[in-house]
C-alpha cells in the first residue's frame, strides 16, 4: 500500500474568474434591441408590406439583374483583369511601364467614383461629341496632303451610349483597376522568390511562370479584398445614376416610394435586396477563401479529427 507524502499539494479548488462587465454587456445590447425591434412594429411610417411588395416591382426586379448584378459582373471583370495587367506592369523593370502604372493607379484612386461616372456620362460627350477611328493624325495628314478623305475608318457617337450601361461599367471598372492592382501586387509580392527562380531554372518563359507559378500561390491573398471589392461595387452601382443609367436597383426603388409619397418603404425595399445580394456574396467569398487557403494557418476541428482518425485507424 503506498503512503501518500505529506509535502504533496491537495487538490485546488480553483474558482472561475467572474466578469461582470460582460453581463452589463449583455443587459445593455438586450435593451437596445428590444427598442430597436419597438420601433420596427410599433412605427407604421416603416410600411414593411409596400415594401415587400416594391421589392417584387418588374422595374425592380429588371434594375437588380441589369443595373446592380450585371453592372457588378462587368465593373469587376473590367477592374481584375486591368488589374492585373497594371500590377505586373509596376512589378516590370522597364521604368516606361512602371510609370504609366503609377500614374494610372494615381488618377484613379483619387477620383472619386461618382465624380468619374458624370465626367464619363456627360464630360465627355460634351469635349468629344463624335470619336473618329483611324489613321492617327488622318485630318492633320490629309488637310497638309490636299486630300479630301480624312483617313477615318469609322466615326462613334459617344452621345448615343452615353445613357447606357455600359459607360457605367467602363467607368465603375476603370476605377476599380487601380484598386485591383495594388491587391494583385501584394499578392504577387508574397509569393516567395524562389518560386519564380525555380520555374525560370525548369525553362518557363515569364507570362507562363507568372500563370503557372505565381498568381495561382498568390490568389491566397487576392481573394479575400477582391471578395470585399465584390461586396462594395454592388453598393457602388447605386451610384451609376451619375450616367444617367436609371435601371437600376435603388433608383427604381426610390421612385416607387416617391410616387406612392412613401420614400421610407422605397429606400427600405433596395436595402433588403442589396443586403439579400451580399450575403451571398459572403457565402461565395468564405469559400473561395477555404479553398485557396488550404494548407496555411490553423487546421480546423473537424479536420484534425479526421486526420486523427485516419492516423489511429493505419
Amino acid at each position: 500500500m503506498t503512503v501518500p507524502s505529506e509535502d504533496r499539494p491537495g487538490a485546488i479548488d480553483a474558482r472561475p474568474v467572474r466578469h461582470p462587465g460582460r453581463w452589463v454587456a449583455v443587459v445593455v445590447i438586450a435593451v437596445v434591441a428590444a427598442m430597436v425591434v419597438s420601433s420596427f412594429v410599433t412605427n407604421e411610417k416603416w410600411n414593411f408590406p409596400f415594401a415587400f411588395e416594391i421589392m417584387q416591382q418588374t422595374p425592380v426586379i429588371e434594375g437588380l439583374w441589369k443595373g446592380t448584378i450585371f453592372g457588378t459582373v462587368g465593373a469587376m471583370v473590367l477592374g481584375i483583369v486591368l488589374g492585373v495587367v497594371l500590377a505586373v506592369m509596376r512589378l516590370s523593370t522597364n521604368p516606361v511601364l512602371r510609370g504609366v502604372a503609377f500614374v494610372y493607379t494615381w488618377f484613379f484612386r483619387a477620383i472619386p467614383r461618382y465624380v468619374l461616372l458624370v465626367l464619363l456620362g456627360t464630360g465627355i460627350g460634351f469635349l468629344y461629341p463624335v470619336f473618329d477611328i483611324g489613321v492617327p493624325f488622318g485630318q492633320q495628314i490629309s488637310s497638309a496632303l490636299g486630300i479630301d478623305s480624312e483617313l477615318t475608318f469609322f466615326s462613334l457617337d459617344y452621345n448615343s451610349i452615353s445613357s447606357t450601361i455600359w459607360v457605367g461599367i467602363l467607368g465603375l471598372g476603370l476605377s476599380e483597376a487601380a484598386y485591383m492592382a495594388e491587391i494583385a501586387r501584394a499578392g504577387i509580392l508574397s509569393v516567395d522568390r524562389g518560386q519564380t527562380e525555380a520555374a525560370q531554372a525548369l525553362g518557363m518563359p515569364p507570362g507562363k511562370t507568372m500563370r503557372r507559378v505565381v498568381l495561382p500561390q498568390a490568389m491566397r491573398v487576392i481573394v479575400p479584398p477582391t471578395g470585399n471589392e465584390t461586396i462594395a461595387m454592388v453598393k457602388d452601382t447605386s451610384l451609376l445614376a451619375a450616367v444617367p443609367v436609371i435601371v437600376e436597383l435603388f433608383y427604381q426603388s426610390y421612385q416607387f416610394g416617391q410616387r406612392s409619397f412613401q420614400i421610407m418603404p422605397g429606400i427600405v425595399a433596395a436595402t433588403i435586396w442589396y443586403l439579400i445580394v451580399c450575403s451571398v456574396l459572403m457565402v461565395g467569398q468564405s469559400r473561395l477563401e477555404r479553398y485557396y487557403g488550404r494548407g496555411f494557418g490553423a487546421v480546423p476541428q473537424k479536420t484534425q479529427f479526421k486526420l486523427t482518425k485516419i492516423g489511429a485507424d493505419h
